[in-house]
């Protein structure tokens, strides 16, 4: 294990794929297995249905990597990166480091397109070993795992050494393969303790693989790390493992962090009191253009929409005939005759207007 620079921070380069061994930090999950444990049960193998690749990148995607060169990668220390790139794919030169996006990124969905070498050399960890490496820390293992036995959280598509996938989707060495990721980073708290784990999920071949799994720290090798504070961007990495892995069609969308979690805040609405008579006028069926649309009932002084689908929706008064539905960005309008009336309302809700009217009384009882 040495220290080395990259662009931009510090970070830890292993020798060998960076792994989490569940035995020490506090505050960590339980799991029935260490990591490693060639007891652990193998995922079932399946045969991924043929896909059409490349998988050509979104119009707001980030391109890594289009075959073309490696402006976009840098070495450890913030230098060119040393890989091959010839043909439309760039090749991991053995000894010659990790490589590392010249950006910085947080929250992504990332596509990866990558082949093991053909024709397939070694065994177990030595099969067309490499690596993708989320922020520089969390990895989602590459490895020739066609008829190659490993331990399951080292073999393709593992979160190597926490979580094996799922199923084993890899395809024969030499030919084209996918991961699509979606990746969330770890939150801190202002002191630096963990709020959030970072989650990944990973479709490989089309598969789905890694279902949204939480991490309990950064993949380390013959250890377990628990979180640090990190920045919220750093550099995305893949890993020289000594074996030529190809990589091929590298794009990445930034995905927009979300401030919207849980159900939504009582609405503030300004609203009008009435009387329990100006109410009482509302209460009946009501019908639309399909037949019977529901009930308006008084319960206290509340006003309430009962659907016909089962649904419970207190209005709120928000003028003596418009009435908004609670939780909902939705208003009914009432039409009231000049007898006083009433003769239906309009439902405004998502950008349309469906028109109900009231039953007659005599009609509604029968």
């Amino acid at each position: 294990m040495k220290s080395v620079t990259v662009p931009g921070i510090r970070a830890m380069c292993f020798c060998y794929c960076l792994v989490a061994v569940s035995v020490t930090a506090t505050a960590q999950p339980t799991v029935r297995w260490l990591a490693h444990d060639m007891q652990r049960p193998r995922p079932p193998v399946i045969a991924p249905a043929k896909q059409v690749l490349p998988v050509l990148p979104p119009s707001d995607a980030i391109v890594l990597f289009d075959g073309t060169g490696l402006s976009k990668w840098r070495d450890a220390e913030g230098g060119p990166a040393k890989w091959k790139s010839q043909d439309g794919y760039m090749e991991s030169v053995p000894n010659s480091g990790y490589i590392y996006t010249a950006d910085k990124f947080g929250d992504v969905q990332l596509h990866v397109e990558w082949a093991a070498p053909l024709p397939a050399k070694g065994r177990s960890q030595g099969r067309g070993n490499s690596g993708v490496f989320l922020m520089g820390l969390y990895e989602v293992q590459v490895l020739d795992s066609y008829e190659n036995d490993t331990y399951p959280d080292g073999q393709a598509a593992a979160i190597y050494g926490q979580y094996p996938p799922l199923v084993n989707a890899c395809l024969p060495p030499g030919q084209w393969q996918s991961y699509d990721i979606v990746f969330h980073r770890p939150r801190f708290h202002e002191d630096g303790t963990l709020a959030k784990p970072a989650r990944l999920t990973v479709h490989h071949n089309g598969i789905l693989v890694q279902d949204g799994r939480e991490l309990w720290g950064p993949t380390a090798w013959l250890q377990s790390l628990p979180y640090k504070s990190h920045p919220d961007k750093l550099h995305l990495s893949l890993q020289d493992h000594g074996n030529p892995v190809r990589y091929r069609n590298l794009w990445l969308r930034e995905l927009q962090e979300s401030t919207e979690e849980g159900p939504p805040a009582e609405p503030r609405r300004k609203t009008v009191e009435l009387a329990a008579d100006q109410l009482q006028r509302f209460v009946g069926a009501y019908q639309g253009p399909l037949g019977e649309f529901g009930t308006i009932e008084l319960k206290g002084d509340q006003l309430q929409l009962h659907a016909k689908m089962g649904q419970v929706i207190d209005l709120l008064p928000m003028s003596a005939t418009e009435f908004a539905m609670r939780w909902t960005a939705g208003k009914l309008v009432f039409e009231v005759k000049e007898s006083g009336q009433v003769a239906g309302f309009t439902m405004h809700l998502g950008g349309e207007e469906y028109p109900i009217r009231r039953v007659p009384a005599a009609q509604s009882a029968e």
